[in-house]
């Protein structure tokens, strides 16, 4: 007796128990975006071929296996399409840069709110760019807007590069140190917005993708409170920005009353007020220099 063939509905269900199963956050998505990959099409048609239980051949079967096999293995989604989705844009993410997470939609939105805010032609500077994520999406939404970033690690500036390439060459990517960099900039620039390492030093992350993946140089605050590396970066937004000017920056969702009492503390921001993201967590910092 002939058995029916394997459909792609039947494939990516399967896919999807099976991250259920190991703990994989967004089981379905996960599963939707690797088939998506395999097949060269977006998630969109992924599912209207499931709804049509289109039938999955055997070169399909065996790739997306592959790739079921591996993110079980809690390598990162975005290290096996070499994509991350981010607001609007789809960047280049691979071993060696910080990969951008949902959350930090949120923040790259602030940062947007603030530039709108700002004239016709804000200038707006992205500390620790990493993949380029938070800079690429201001340039994206913001008509006009004057976008300098940078970033210290070589391996991610490199992604940041190949990002900046294929979206917008007008972003200023520098390699360098960000509590040093854009000194031609100090007292000129509308937004700074910075998604810095903040993790504690000792800490341990507990998502395996982050832990074993994700570099230490885009995680770790240089602290016991993780706090070290965004209190040179409030700095550095101090003497980036112009009177009236915006920081937004980003924490853990148990860093921000401590990171708003340090800013508090400088002396130099007049208005202080923290943001939660789309799950209700505490995550970004908003702060105006006075």
């Amino acid at each position: 007796m002939t058995r029916p063939p394997v459909t792609l509905h039947d494939a990516v269900a399967r896919a999807r128990l099976s991250f259920e199963a190991e703990g994989i956050p967004s089981p379905l998505a996960d599963a939707v975006e690797l088939a998506a990959y395999t097949l060269g099409c977006d998630a969109a048609d992924v599912h209207r071929r499931m709804v049509l239980r289109d039938a999955a051949d055997r070169g399909f079967l065996d790739r997306f296996g592959g790739l079921v096999e591996d993110r079980l293995g809690r390598v990162p989604l975005q290290h096996l399409t070499g994509r991350a989705h981010f607001r609007r844009l789809t960047l280049a993410v691979g071993p060696g840069v910080f990969v951008p997470r949902p959350e930090t939609e949120v923040v790259a939105g602030l940062a947007i709110d603030a530039a709108r805010g700002a004239g016709p032609r804000p200038v707006v500077v992205d500390l620790c760019t990493g993949s380029g994520a938070i800079a690429l999406a201001v340039a994206d939404e913001v008509a006009g807007a004057e976008v300098h970033a940078v970033e210290l690690s070589r391996e991610a500036h490199a992604w940041a590069e190949r990002n900046v390439g294929a979206v917008d060459p007008t972003v200023d990517l520098r390699l360098g140190d960000a509590s040093t960099a854009f000194a031609d900039l100090e007292g000129c620039v509308d937004v700074v917005v910075c998604n810095p390492p903040y993790i504690p030093d000792g800490a341990v992350p507990l998502d395996p993708e982050v832990r074993d993946h994700d570099p230490e140089l885009a995680l770790y605050g240089r602290s016991a409170d993780g706090l070290a590396v965004p209190r040179a970066m409030a700095l550095r937004a101090a003497s980036l920005l112009r009177d009236g000017g915006v920081l937004v920056m980003e924490h853990s969702e148990n860093q921000g009353f401590a990171l708003d009492a340090l800013l508090e503390e400088m002396g130099v921001w007049g208005e202080v007020a923290d943001h939660t993201d789309l799950a209700g967590r505490s995550r970004a910092c908003v702060a105006t220099r006075s």
